[in-house]
């Protein structure tokens, strides 16, 4: 139960070292190791990117000079850490970092918090880390040390993380606040001199600063200024303000208690700027997201070479654990989703204890995570191999929907662009197939009730408003679906309309009855229009019919 506290640099170079060293051993055919050989079906996920340490750490610097210059010197921002979720009585389950905070300093510690104060004439930000405990690493790993830390995320104040709530009662009474020197783990900034006491926070403000602030006031102007003008401003995540937030609650609870406090701050919400920020992917952050895709493209090709010798859907799923395992991914980003024949009709089915059978579409939708980036693939596909023509109805049609989103996919578009084309393609290929009776109205929707895409980043479902138009860097998924689900007749509304929509559609249910394609893939807007980032996975009905035969041979001459 050890946690992991290394950056994602460290974790990269490690994959990279094991691949060279031979740790990444392909399980295909040896003759594709062959100089003019074919390329193998199933492609082995490529070495992890590298970062150069100086330009990582400038990036993330970077980050927090955009947050800081957009709320202003007059304002405090606090990041809170994940918080260690219990799974049962005394075991976690495994810690993973609030997003915004790995986004702003690249560190995976525990009860970590990081403080800007904008205004402050030396010190603008603070990081708090609890202290090394050796008995402590004993149980639970490596903790990092005050240079590790301020190596991977280029903070340079450090203090440790039981000062942080003396911290801030010292800025509620406007008092500049500084540690005993053995809770300053490492600093640049020399200490106050004098030293500031609840005295001198009451003594007559400088001819410069603004009315209210105290005359030694450490730096800290700007702020305590605005504080004693009641403009000042606590920032905070606090997404869905006041509102039970399942991710955000100590920040919540925070915020609840500061309002409480006449401080002279008003608590506001960090959520759209870093929400404005994250939506656009810089180069690296492409980089990681590419390769958690990567580490996907294998996972799913091993997984359909290995269907049809498989019985049930978790043995299917394993190959893709196995994968994510074996090549070094964080974790999955979602839970893995894996049904065959009628389970492909429930979009979240997440159970994989369902039959493999040889003649069902087996649907998969799986994401690695990386890096804190994560993929979101789909993959819809016949477990012998081949569709039969009822399946080849269905998959073609789910099929032009997409390309006909994704032509939708370049700047100035939206979300709604992107799901009008696929739901027009799909109202047409309903009406042909005979399962739905009026193209212009909302009858599509039984067998295709989903949104065509979502934003993609450090969360599968990633920050963005949804009305947003695309610009360069901006990564989402396009995955249209149409699911038959056996039950979907029995239960329409009680009226004479869907009464007569029923009977009319019966006969085209019955031989369709089960059957759910979703294709999902990952795209990234550029200034020409799209990069397909999970283009190296087959597509079309022939490309997947002919990945499957190839792919069953070579993983079985490799294994």
């Amino acid at each position: 139960m050890c946690k992991r506290r290394v950056s994602f640099g460290v974790l990269a170079l490690l994959l990279v070292l094991s691949v060279v060293a031979g740790g990444g051993v392909r399980r295909v055919s040896s003759q594709n190791n062959v100089a003019g050989a074919p390329a193998a079906a199933i492609r082995v996920t490529p070495p992890a990117p590298l970062f150069d340490a100086q330009a990582r750490v400038a990036e993330l610097a970077a980050r927090r000079a955009r947050v800081a210059n957009e709320t202003g010197k007059q304002s405090l921002v606090v990041f809170f850490s994940g918080e260690p979720r219990v799974y049962t009585n005394d075991v976690d389950y495994e810690f993973r970092q609030e997003n915004n905070l790995y986004y702003l300093t690249g560190l995976l510690q525990e009860r970590a918090t990081l403080v800007l104060i904008p205004g402050h004439t030396t010190t603008r930000e603070i990081l708090f880390i609890p202290r090394r405990n050796p008995a402590a690493e004993t149980w639970t790993g490596h903790m990092y040390s005050p240079e590790e830390a301020r190596s991977l995320s280029g903070i340079g104040e450090i203090w440790e993380a039981r000062e942080f709530e003396p911290f801030m009662s010292a800025i509620r009474a406007r008092r500049a606040y500084r540690p005993k020197d053995e809770s300053i783990l490492l600093s640049s900034v020399p200490p106050l001199t004098p030293s500031p006491t609840p005295a001198t926070a009451a003594a007559t403000p400088s001819a410069t600063a603004a009315p209210g602030t105290p005359q030694n006031a450490g730096g800290y102007e700007a702020l305590f200024g605005a504080m004693a003008q009641k403009s000042g401003s606590l920032y905070l995540l606090i997404p869905g303000g006041e509102g039970d937030n399942r991710e955000f609650r100590q920040e919540q609870a925070f915020a609840s208690r500061w309002a409480q406090s006449s401080s002279g701050l008003t608590v506001r919400d960090a959520w759209p700027i870093l929400m404005e920020m994250r939506l656009r992917k810089s180069p690296s952050e492409l980089q990681l997201l590419q390769h958690a895709v990567d580490i996907t493209t294998e996972a799913l090709g091993r997984a359909m070479a290995v269907a049809a010798r498989s019985k049930w859907e978790y043995e299917v799923e394993a190959e893709v654990d196995y994968t994510f395992k074996r090549r070094h991914a964080d974790n999955w980003g979602y839970p893995s989703i894996v049904g065959c024949g009628t389970n492909a009709t429930t979009l979240h089915y997440e159970e994989s204890a369902g039959a493999v059978g040889a003649s069902d579409l087996l649907l998969m939708d799986v994401g690695a995570e990386y890096g804190h980036y994560t993929a979101d693939v789909t993959r819809t596909f016949p477990v012998g191999g081949k569709f039969t023509a009822a399946q080849a109805d269905i998959y073609n049609a789910v099929l032009a929907a997409q390309e006909a989103s994704m032509a939708t996919a370049r700047p100035g578009n939206t979300f709604a662009d992107v799901n009008r084309a696929s739901v027009e393609v799909i109202k047409d290929a309903l009406l042909r197939l005979g399962l739905i009776t009026d193209r212009n109205s909302f009858q599509y929707a039984r067998w295709f009730m989903h949104g065509t895409s979502h934003w993609l980043g450090m969360n599968v479902h990633d920050v963005g408003a949804l009305n947003t138009k695309f610009e360069p860097g901006m990564v989402f998924t396009v995955e249209p679906g149409i699911y038959i689900r056996p039950d979907a007749l029995d239960n329409l509304p009680k009226t004479e309309e869907w009464r007569k929509f029923a009977e009319a559609v019966r006969p085209a249910f019955e031989k369709y009855k089960g059957i759910g394609v979703r294709i999902e893939d990952d795209v990234v807007i550029t200034t020409e229009g799209h990069r397909n980032l999970t283009a190296a996975l087959p597509r079309t009905l022939a490309d997947v019919e002919n990945f499957m035969a190839r792919a069953v041979r070579e993983f079985r001459a490799g294994n």
